[in-house]
């Protein structure tokens, strides 16, 4: 069986951004420009694999639309993704594309989005993004000299573990996780179910996992055949099938460098085409054998999303997540399912 690996799974997300991003900047700047006037602008590209990696040699091939549309785009590749985020603070870069746990320190209400339990599935989800791109929310989008100009899905979170026994929060106990360090939100939860925290990244959590090295982690299904959790997961382990939280991707801008109409293009154009990326997440979770995935009893799915919610609502409290966001995704999750027990109140 053939599939598309993760870097192309993201990189397909991209393609659709690019496709209208780039000549939506130059048709926009046309507008208050000469047309033979050309402006440089700088994009860095988050692309583990680097500048050899089909998420960056994709985003090279809209080079040539962006010239033709008045503006020479300037692409820089990074491997470590918290240099990306650096480099773009420091105004080396004009636009950036980070996960959406990174994009926190530029906009706190987008970067709460992949909130644990916050987002139970793709209903919510598409009803969330059609709601941030009309152009009433755009104030949401924008932090100081930072806007957000747009949102793509990666995909439910889904804990792997390497022994199928592991199926309750108790048995969770002193059992090591392989948790992105630098998040708040993640250290806090594995320390709440009383696990044991791995410090970890984007470019070395799979192999920790694969090699026994932690007894669980977690990831997208976009992530499972080309990362190889198979390695991992066989042959005890298993997939279990609740979203933890909903992977995204951000493109973040310094806004005083684009025209001020760019961002809501985008987004307008980001969600008539919002169906091609979920097609892409199905077509990963269908890739997961059935007899690998686990799923939880419904009282034990109650159980989850009361202590993910006592967790979400303690880092609210601290400051970490955005109060609208939370308030936001909870009349979203309401509205799709009234009888949640958080919607009483």
């Amino acid at each position: 069986m053939t599939s598309t690996t993760f870097p192309q799974r993201v990189a397909m997300a991209v393609t659709l951004c690019a496709s209208f991003f780039l000549p939506s900047m130059g048709s926009a700047q046309t507008n208050t420009a000469a047309a033979d006037e050309v402006i440089e602008r700088s994009f860095c590209v988050f692309d583990p694999v680097g500048a050899n990696g089909p998420l960056f040699a994709i985003t090279k091939t809209f080079q040539p639309v962006a010239l033709q549309n008045g503006i020479k785009l300037n692409l820089t590749a990074y491997t470590d993704e918290k240099v990306a985020a650096e480099d773009f603070k420091a105004g080396q870069c004009d636009a950036v594309m980070l996960t959406g746990t990174r994009a926190r320190e530029f906009n706190k209400f987008t970067g709460s989005l992949e909130a644990m339990g916050a987002v139970p599935g793709e209903e919510e989800m598409r009803l969330l993004y059609n709601t941030l791109s009309q152009p009433n929310a755009r104030p949401l989008l924008l932090d100081g000299p930072y806007e957000v100009a747009g949102v793509f899905p990666a995909g439910a979170i889904y804990l792997h573990t390497r022994d199928r026994d592991i199926n309750s929060v108790e048995k969770l106990q002193g059992k090591r996780i392989a948790t992105l360090d630098f998040d708040q939100a993640s250290v806090r939860m594995v320390r709440h179910v009383g696990a044991s925290v791995v410090g970890s990244n984007s470019a070395n959590f799979a192999g920790k996992f694969n090699n026994g090295s932690v007894d669980l982690a977690y990831a997208p299904a976009v992530a499972y055949t080309p990362l190889e959790l198979y390695k991992g997961v066989e042959p005890n382990g298993g997939v279990v099938k609740y979203a933890l939280g909903y992977m995204n991707f951000q493109i973040v801008i310094h806004r005083d460098r684009f025209p001020d109409s760019a961002g809501q293009i985008v987004r307008d154009e980001a969600v008539k085409r919002m169906g091609e990326a979920y097609d892409i997440i199905a077509q990963a979770e269908s890739e997961i054998p059935e007899d690998v995935w686990m799923y939880l009893p419904q009282e034990d799915t109650a159980e989850y999303d009361k202590m993910l919610e006592k967790v979400r609502l303690s880092l609210l409290d601290d400051g970490v997540y955005d109060e609208r966001a939370i308030k936001l995704m909870k009349a979203i999750r309401c509205r799709v399912d009234a009888t949640r027990s958080e919607c009483a109140s």
